[in-house]
């Protein structure tokens, strides 16, 4: 699709994070290879264009800043219209992958906001840490990325790759748009306010201290809070600083609800490791706290691929959306997760939407979600960690050394 769209004459631009691209790179190069399509590798201290020897000796000489990655997810169509959220590009966020699948949640965004996001791109386009990939990697022949470009078509025109009914539902967007629009659906709301840390966040303080614009702008709106704060995050790794946060504003009457992962479906065990260290005392700073379910009743009515209605022992579902909802009123959606990697590591993005419907919305599908036949309310008496499975309590308790920092 990106080919198609760079042959109609679009030009076609792509930042990814060095860490966790997962495809062969000449794929990559194929596309760059493209006159209308350029990519650039963020932050390429580990694997563009580099062997493990030369990845070790980057992790030891700069440990801050091999760990210091792209979090940003945003798409920008003709400067008119954005999605940006949670959601990474990988078949587990789309519903494709059958035995684990995330929830996530992503807002489109129309007209003056755009622009904001706009900037925040071209930042980090050209920012030093950018690097164009054909500086990184040996060029291909014209030959071979003809012969990729091929192989890719005929992979993406093959039914088994992509389902008719995706295809389908492709070509009903702008009806189902239009629809929507009819439905009072999509609300405009004035005074949105993208904000997105700066490329290099941080870059050259000492240690893994130091907070982005994405940071402050959170921390901001917790002291604000009047009446209700609830956030659901996938990692929950807490420090003395959120314990503060947490506990002025319980003692101000502010309700505080957390949903986050429990051991049973949460991706990344070291993270849940961190969330483990601080759970009690993030009780008793007054926060409610759930944890999802592996078995969450709802996850049959949310996961809508094809894939998964076929099979009858539905995929594991974890929680990946980065969600806060401040007094009914602020909704925040984006990328920032609760944990010390969002705050003082990772670039971050978060979308802050002043409206008491959307809110209202959201707010009902995150009360959903803690419902006891979707998620477990953790207490000082009660948490669900014994219904993980032994090897993944197992792992658990094996990432004890891992400091709190990275997670």
């Amino acid at each position: 699709l990106l080919l198609r769209a760079a042959a109609r004459g679009v030009r076609v631009r792509m930042i990814i994070d060095d860490l966790l691209y997962d495809t062969d790179a000449s794929f990559l190069q194929a596309l760059d290879a493209h006159p209308n399509l350029e990519i650039r590798i963020y932050n390429p201290n580990l694997r563009a264009g580099k062997n493990l020897p030369a990845t070790l000796i980057n992790a030891m000489k700069d440990f801050r800043g091999v760990n210091q990655r792209m979090h940003n997810k945003t798409l920008i169509i003709d400067g008119d219209a954005v999605i940006t959220g949670g959601r990474n590009v990988a078949d587990e966020y789309f519903d494709f992958n059958t035995s684990y699948n995330f929830r996530d949640r992503d807002v489109l965004l129309l007209g003056g906001a755009v622009s904001q996001v706009q900037t925040s791109f071209d930042e980090f386009w050209n920012h030093a840490l950018s690097v164009p990939i054909q500086n990184l990697l040996r060029p291909i022949a014209g030959k071979t990325a003809t012969q990729l470009w091929v192989n890719l078509n005929h992979y993406s025109c093959d039914p088994n790759n992509i389902w008719p009914s995706v295809i389908k539902r492709i070509t009903q967007v702008p009806e189902a748009f239009n629809s929507k629009v009819e439905q009072g659906v999509l609300r405009w709301v004035k005074d949105v306010i993208f904000v997105s840390d700066r490329p290099g966040k941080n870059e050259g303080t000492k240690g893994l201290k130091g907070r982005g614009y994405t940071t402050n702008a959170l921390i901001d709106l917790i002291r604000q809070a009047k009446r209700s704060i609830v956030i659901q995050t996938p990692y929950l790794v807490t420090t003395e600083l959120s314990h503060a946060l947490f506990n002025q504003a319980s003692r101000r009457g502010v309700q505080i609800d957390i949903l986050t992962n429990s051991l049973a479906t949460t991706d990344n065990v070291a993270a849940f490791r961190g969330y483990q260290r601080s759970r009690e005392a993030l009780i008793a700073a007054g926060v409610s706290l759930y944890e999802f379910r592996p078995d969450a009743a709802m996850r049959r009515s949310i996961m809508t691929s094809s894939l998964i209605r076929t099979m009858n022992e539905l995929p594991i579902f974890g929680i990946h959306a980065k969600t806060m909802v401040v007094d009914g009123e602020i909704l925040v959606v984006g990328t920032f997760n609760l944990d010390p990697r969002s705050a003082h590591l990772n670039t971050e993005c978060i979308a802050l939407i002043p409206d008491q419907m959307l809110s209202k919305e959201v707010l009902q599908v995150l009360r959903r979600e803690m419902k006891p036949e979707n998620s477990w309310r953790t207490t000082s008496s009660f948490n669900p960690d014994k219904e993980a499975a032994l090897s993944l309590r197992f792992k658990a308790w094996l990432s004890w050394f891992v400091p709190t920092s990275l997670l």
